[in-house]
């Protein structure tokens, strides 16, 4: 467990970072002092610093999770191929419900699957909808057949992929780019479009240097929660990046992840949470999915 604690020493506010753990069957504590009388801005980017030193990381599995990850990783390697189609078309059919689903889709789950494996074009349904869901399959395939790794280039390809065709007229020169506007997520701002490309830039170079030390869900996890928070396009952020965490995964062969639309609340809750650096709730979300899915992909 990690947290913040305050101490009030003659009238002045000092902050330290704390963490929680267990060893050998005791409870021991690690601290790192941050500042006296911080801003809010201060106390974020100290605590940022602190938590690196922490290696809060580590905190977020169980041991209970590590055996659980590790044998379902083992029993996926074992997935036959003979059903290999089946589960593609399976899967991709569900993660295109829901990943469009959470961001206001309305097409059902037996629409989606026979759009995108049959050719039924629902006459109910808008044209944005439609393309909506045929982006997702088409960003879907580019990514299960990408041999790299992560760069700037895959998610910008990923993002043209998912809004040509299936965005505002007004905001078609944004397609496959780095938004050039503020924009505003619910009560929270994210980072000013010039911050971005440096943002991101950052972003990258922490996952490269971290993608073979820290375990795959908790790359993806805190990778997915960072990406959100920067909110780098104009539209299209959750669908891109719920493929990244899902490329996270798939590369270091765990199954996706698909977050269904029903529990979308309190995923939006995990993600507030993480950006907060609290990132366990997103975790635990991430595993229980993993432990009730039978679908594996």
């Amino acid at each position: 467990m990690v947290y913040t604690e305050v101490q009030v020493k003659k009238e002045s506010k000092h902050y330290y970072r704390v963490k929680s753990f267990r060893e050998n069957g005791k409870v021991k504590k690690k601290t790192v002092y941050l500042g006296v009388n911080l801003s809010k801005e201060e106390l974020s980017r100290k605590e940022k610093e602190a938590d690196k030193e922490l290696n809060i990381f580590s905190t977020f599995l169980t041991e209970e999770d590590l055996k659980f990850l590790k044998t379902l990783q083992q029993d996926f390697s074992k997935e036959p191929l003979e059903n290999y189609k089946n589960r593609y078309e399976a899967f991709c059919s569900l993660f295109s419900f829901d990943s469009t689903g959470i961001e206001g889709n309305t097409l059902t789950l037996s629409e989606t699957s026979h759009l995108l494996f049959e050719g039924i074009v629902p006459s109910t349904r808008s044209l944005r909808e439609i393309n909506e869901v045929l982006n997702h399959k088409r960003a879907f395939d580019y990514l299960i057949s990408y041999k790299k790794d992560i760069t700037k280039d895959f998610v910008l390809e990923l993002h043209r992929l998912i809004t040509t065709n299936a965005i505002d007229e007004e905001l078609k020169t944004q397609i496959g780019k780095y938004r050039r506007v503020q924009v505003f997520v619910g009560g929270s701002i994210p980072p000013s479009a010039e911050e971005v490309p440096k943002k991101m830039e950052s972003l990258f170079k922490w996952y490269s240097k971290n993608k073979k030390k820290l375990h795959p869900l908790i790359l993806a996890t805190f990778f997915h929660s960072e990406f959100e928070k920067i909110h780098p396009f104009v539209d299209g952020n959750g669908r891109v990046g719920r493929l990244l965490l899902n490329f996270i995964l798939y590369k270091n062969k765990l199954p996706m992840i698909n977050i269904p639309k029903k529990i979308r609340f309190k995923y939006y809750e995990a993600l507030v949470s993480s950006h907060k650096n609290n990132f366990k709730p997103f975790v635990d979300l991430l595993i229980n999915i993993l432990k009730k899915e039978k679908l594996r992909f």
